[in-house]
């Protein structure tokens, strides 16, 4: 353990450095201050969201309360049809214009948790939604991190959840990311105490199966057996009842064109996608790298990270650290990976700031916290400055800084 005790920075240690919890307060609030001049900007610029060219709030959202307007007044199976959602989205939205299409390349599980939506206009759900993705997200995170402990109380700690760059990032598009970050936050949480309502979590991942990808890993790196038992049970059932309810074999069939139709056109082919994609496949792609070489590159990253969260699960039961690893890892194991999804970062983040607060920080960690901070934005605004794709870098980083942090732990 001395060896380890020596590792810590001292100076950083005992002067707490400059990432102290009153900083990160001020930090905090000036990033909420220009989050709304860059909204009053975007208001103006738009003239109030009217104005065709120019993109508007909730993009995304409106794929989804589209998808359950078919469900509650339609076929749920045209949500996979691409002229018959294209008919739905210029109807149920007047903006929306032929080049404005945006297809639904989900599952029948988040087919089947969107149903709801459109029960209400969709302004007020938009706003729910948001809303309460962010609620939970705070929750989670806080529950998972003991953020709260270290930083001067829930208030406090929920302020600096709140005012992330990745929760505003994700709200702007009216994603899920928050929900299924939730989701893994609570199901780390749960992982001893209620291991039945863990793997119930992890079977919501289903959502979005490609952020399921590591929890299979670690489950059996600590013998999580009934945790694996039933997030495997929960995920089946889940996926069953979706498939009956959401249009049955057309569903499937619809989900499996429009996933060739992501890789084919987005994930292989797009700058867009790329500029935007924290991945080393997006990295590798932006390089001119040929398409096996860019899949072999990130298989390879995918499986030093999943091996490197599986080694800080077995070194470590402390919930912070392993669900810091495990996000991380997450990330860094995905091809298909949008900006919105650095959500999960959020959790990461919360984790070790309350380690750095309790239990002072290595050398480096800071910056780095900073730079993970805001790579959301970073993200966000590069297909725009196109700059070189910094995010699997960082992410590396930020996940090489956690097995640091148990390599001493017996």
């Amino acid at each position: 353990m001395a060896v380890c005790e020596r590792s810590v920075d001292t100076h950083e240690q005992h002067a707490a450095g400059w990432l102290t919890k009153q900083r990160m307060v001020i930090y905090s609030g000036t990033i909420l201050v220009l989050y709304a001049l860059f909204l009053l900007a975007w208001v103006g610029a738009s003239r109030g969201f009217t104005s065709e060219p120019i993109a508007r709030p909730g993009v995304d959202f409106s794929v989804f309360w589209a998808a359950s307007y078919l469900m509650l007044h339609g076929s749920p199976w045209q949500a996979y049809d691409h002229v018959a959602f294209a008919t739905a989205e210029q109807t149920l939205f007047a903006h929306f214009g032929k080049a404005d299409f945006l297809p639904w390349l989900y599952p029948p599980t988040y087919l089947l948790v969107v149903t709801p939506l459109a029960l209400l206009p969709f302004a007020v759900s938009h706003v729910m939604f948001v809303t309460g993705s962010i609620v939970v997200f705070v929750l989670g995170t806080l529950r998972v991190s003991g953020l709260a402990s270290v930083a001067g109380g829930s208030r406090v700690a929920a302020f600096l959840v709140a005012a992330c760059p990745c929760v505003f990032v994700t709200s702007v598009f009216g994603q899920n990311a928050l929900l299924t970050a939730t989701a893994a936050a609570f199901a780390v949480r749960w992982l001893h105490a209620r291991p039945v309502w863990a793997g119930l979590c992890i079977a919501f991942l289903t959502v979005k199966p490609q952020m399921g990808i590591a929890f299979p890993f670690v489950l059996m790196a600590v013998g999580a057996w009934r945790v694996f038992t039933v997030a495997a049970l929960g995920s089946g059932a889940f996926a069953l009842v979706s498939v009956l309810v959401g249009g049955g074999i057309r569903s499937i069939q619809g989900f499996l064109v429009n996933t060739r139709f992501a890789r084919e056109h987005i994930l292989e082919h797009s700058v867009r996608f790329h500029l935007a994609s924290p991945t080393a496949f997006a990295a590798l792609r932006l390089a001119n790298v040929p398409l096996t070489f860019a899949y072999l590159g990130q298989g390879f990253v995918a499986v030093v990270a999943i091996v490197a969260a599986c080694l800080v699960w077995r070194r470590s039961q402390e919930a912070s650290l392993r669900a810091a690893a495990l996000v991380t890892a997450t990330l860094l194991a995905n091809p298909y990976l949008w900006h919105y999804e650095l959500a999960w970062l959020g959790v990461a983040l919360a984790c070790m700031a309350a380690i750095g607060l309790s239990q002072g920080w290595r050398r480096g960690e800071q910056l780095l916290l900073a730079m993970a901070w805001l790579l959301p934005l970073y993200e966000f605004f590069n297909p725009g400055v196109m700059l070189p794709q910094i995010g699997p870098l960082v992410l590396l980083a930020l996940l090489w800084a956690l097995v640091r942090r148990v390599q001493c732990i017996a």
